[in-house]
This record gives C-alpha cells, sequence and structure tokens, in this order.
C-alpha cells in the first residue's frame, strides 16, 4: 500500500540551521495536502488548489503561509463546514505513535488546523470531533480555541469527557488548548481572568501517566501564575500536601516534578513563595 501523503512529506526531525521554520510550507506541501484531498473529495480542481496554495507563498511567514493553503483548501471542500469536516477527517493520514521525537513531519497539518480554526468555529459539534482527530496527527491547541471563545461551556463539558481519553495526544489537548498564554496562540480571556475554569482539567490530568501530559499541566498552572499567583501557589499547596497519602514512588516523584516545574519562572525571580514551593517538592531520597 502507498504511504499517505502526509507519510511522504520530506522534512528532518529539525529545521536546518539558518533555514527558517516557514520554509516546511513549501510547493512540496501544497502538492502533498492536494494530494491528500482529491483522494477524498470528488471534483477536487487539483492545478487551481495547487496555483492558489503556492499565491504569494514566499512573501508570507509561518502562519501567513499555513493560512493561505488553508483558504486554498476551502475553495476546494464543501462550502457547510460541517459537510467538510468528514472529508478532512478521512484525507488524514495515520496518528502518531509517539508523545516525543516526532520531528517536523507533523506540521503536514498545521494548514488543517488554520483550516478549522477559520472556519469551523460556528460548528461546535463537527468542529470538535476534527480537532479530536487532528490532535492525535499534529495538535488543535490552536484551532481548539475558537470554539472555546463561541462555546465556553460546552466545549468544557466535552473537554471534561476527554481528559479521560485512552490517547495521550487527546488528553494532552484538554491542558494544552485551554492554555490562557498558550504561545503563538489567541489569549482565552475568560480562563486568564478566572482560572476556575480550567482548575478541575488540571486536576484530573496533575497525576496522568505520561510526561507529556504532565508537563503541559505544569505549563498551564506556570500561566495562571502570571496572571493569579495566589491562585497557583493556593494549587500547590494542595497539591504538595496530597503527597503525604500517596503510595506509589513514581507516582510521587511525577508530582514533585509538576510543582517544581509549574514554578520555575518565579524561582527563578526569586519569589519567596515559589522558592519555597520548589524546595517542598524537591525529591526525597529514601
Amino acid at each position: 500500500m502507498k504511504p499517505h501523503p502526509a507519510q511522504q512529506f520530506a522534512v528532518g526531525p529539525s529545521i536546518m540551521k539558518g533555514t527558517p521554520l516557514k520554509e516546511i510550507m513549501n510547493g512540496q506541501l501544497v502538492k502533498l495536502i492536494g494530494v491528500s484531498l482529491a483522494d477524498v473529495t470528488p471534483g477536487f480542481d487539483t492545478p487551481t488548489f495547487q496555483k492558489r496554495a503556492k499565491r504569494n507563498l514566499n512573501k508570507l511567514e509561518l502562519k501567513e503561509r499555513a493560512l493561505n493553503i488553508a483558504h486554498a483548501m476551502a475553495e476546494q471542500l464543501p462550502e457547510d463546514f460541517d459537510e467538510l469536516a468528514p472529508l478532512l477527517i478521512k484525507s488524514l493520514g495515520p496518528r502518531l505513535q509517539a508523545t516525543e521525537q516526532n520531528g517536523l513531519a507533523p506540521f503536514f497539518y498545521f494548514p488543517h488546523s488554520q483550516l478549522i480554526a477559520e472556519y469551523g468555529a460556528d460548528h461546535l459539534e463537527s468542529g470538535l470531533k476534527v480537532c479530536y482527530e487532528l490532535t492525535q496527527r499534529f495538535t488543535a491547541e490552536f484551532c481548539i480555541r475558537p470554539f472555546l471563545i463561541a462555546h465556553r461551556d460546552k466545549s468544557l463539558k466535552q473537554l471534561k469527557r476527554w481528559a479521560k481519553d485512552a490517547n495521550p495526544h487527546v488528553r494532552r489537548l484538554v491542558s494544552e488548548g485551554t492554555r490562557p498564554r498558550l504561545p503563538w496562540a489567541m489569549r482565552l480571556r475568560d480562563f486568564q481572568d478566572d482560572p476556575g475554569y480550567t482548575l478541575p482539567l488540571l486536576e484530573s490530568l496533575k497525576d496522568d501517566s505520561e510526561l507529556y501530559v504532565r508537563r503541559s499541566v505544569a505549563n498551564h498552572l506556570a500561566d495562571i501564575a502570571k496572571d493569579h499567583p495566589e491562585v497557583a501557589y493556593e494549587v500547590c499547596h494542595k497539591w504538595l500536601s496530597e503527597i503525604e497519602a500517596m503510595q506509589k514512588p513514581e507516582q510521587i516523584k511525577n508530582r514533585r516534578w509538576v510543582l517544581r516545574h509549574a514554578v520555575r519562572l518565579p524561582a527563578k525571580k526569586e519569589v519567596p513563595e515559589a522558592l519555597a514551593i520548589r524546595k517542598a517538592a524537591a525529591d526525597r531520597k529514601t
């Protein structure tokens, strides 16, 4: 069986020195995305798609290149997002098998992420379905944010269920996608103003079996500490106090790591409370 176009995306494990990351959004990527969509979309006009997707591409930066390709994708797909989403899902390649060392290949789906964010926010059910599939191949931390803004409570309800999903990429999305200060992404003002919206999600994931997920939890708590340090430190003390009742050494070690990582930035600034938390969360020799 011929590899999926995403598997044919010839990009190394990291960007070459002196080469901007935006260069991976290139003609080769456009061609392969076109193949993947043409395979599942009746009447897909491949030459027109490629011409539109590559228009002024060299003049654009990374995000703008991905968005330019996304617009070209949308022009060849159904206008109704509820019809578009199943085709987009059908066009996707195999799921990621690991949480680390995936290199740059998943960036094949950056235009897909931009497409969902740009056109899907008014279609909650189909939009979240495609986010669920995308995050298992790239990440949906950027494209889920319009849904969290337009449909906050319903989206959070779904994320609460996803926090128990078997796939670690889905569980990480629960924490990473709701980070109020996620780099490269639009701010989530409701969550920035009130950490109470997302703290229950962090509670359910703080002892996740995957470092990939726990790191996201720690980074999310670090985001909260930037706007509400007293809330973040209170959470840290609560999580510290729970260690006494924990039985498994590995779980205790992991919990301590999350706490140290969450307050690392204020600790570097020698904030007394953060320093105290890091000291209390230091690994104990038995």
